[in-house]
């Protein structure tokens, strides 16, 4: 397949809570694309379809910028479509994002990267380091996962979930990195906090200098404030900026919500 044709709106086949979870999935992978976190047609975000146990991910094939809420495609925990679609899925998307939608119902999204910031501090022994406000939020939820290759074993999905825990970011050694929320909203948010956060310690290894790190009494704080904002109704704060992120990519890239 050479060229990619939008394909025919799936909104009158659909719930309106599954079109919408579209809507905001699509918007979510070309935000990802407009940041430059994508990598190629690598890298996946999933989204649960509300009241369900099957969720949509990318077709694997696409770039990031093209894809629009009919293109993606709708499979159940096996990894079946449900939906006839042109396009497979990317098999080691299937295995992670499977892996967290299978144990935490509590997860609406999971965002996977393979930044160039973010696996050089998942290459790193320490992993993230306490040395920015941004590093606050990642540390308070932070999970790491060890490396074993390209993840197309199952036997590897119980690993995962047992590494992720009840977290909300993970750090995938010499990979990547991975946020999951209770909405699609704030797992961007998290993935811009995680990426900041990763950018901002590679810079400030790189100047040399020695490093100050948050003192623990307040990364102890910052644990407790994230605990009573992630049990709060308001989430993160991603339904905050998921309005303005939109008007900025409807300025720069629309047509997703197709």
């Amino acid at each position: 397949m050479s060229a990619f044709s939008a394909p025919v709106s799936v909104e009158n086949q659909v719930s309106a809570a599954e079109w919408q979870t579209r809507v905001d999935l699509a918007a979510c992978y070309r935000l990802v694309a407009l940041y430059g976190w994508d990598d190629l047609i690598f890298t996946h975000i999933s989204a649960r379809i509300p009241d369900t146990e099957h969720f949509l991910i990318n077709p694997y094939g696409l770039m990031f910028h093209e894809i629009t809420a009919s293109s993606l495609v709708k499979i159940d925990l096996n990894g079946n479509k449900l939906m006839d679609s042109a396009y497979d899925i990317n098999p080691a998307g299937y295995t992670i994002h499977s892996a967290v939608h299978e144990v935490r119902h509590d997860v609406a999204c999971v965002l996977h990267t393979h930044t160039a910031a973010g696996v050089a501090v998942s290459a790193q022994r320490q992993g993230v380091l306490p040395i920015s406000q941004q590093s606050l939020f990642v540390l308070s939820s932070l999970a790491t996962h060890g490396y074993e290759g390209v993840a197309l074993q199952r036997e590897e999905k119980a690993r995962l979930q047992s590494d992720l825990g009840e977290n909300s970011f993970m750090l995938l050694h010499n990979h990547g990195l991975l946020t999951c929320a209770g909405s699609i909203a704030d797992t961007f948010l998290m993935m811009f906090t995680f990426q900041r956060a990763c950018e901002i310690q590679v810079m400030a290894q790189a100047g040399g200098a020695e490093l100050i790190s948050i003192p623990a009494p307040i990364l102890a704080g910052a644990k407790a404030m994230a605990a009573a904002v992630t049990r709060s109704k308001m989430g993160m704060g991603g339904a905050l900026a998921w309005p303005a992120l939109l008007r900025t990519l409807d300025a720069q890239n629309p047509g997703y919500a197709s």
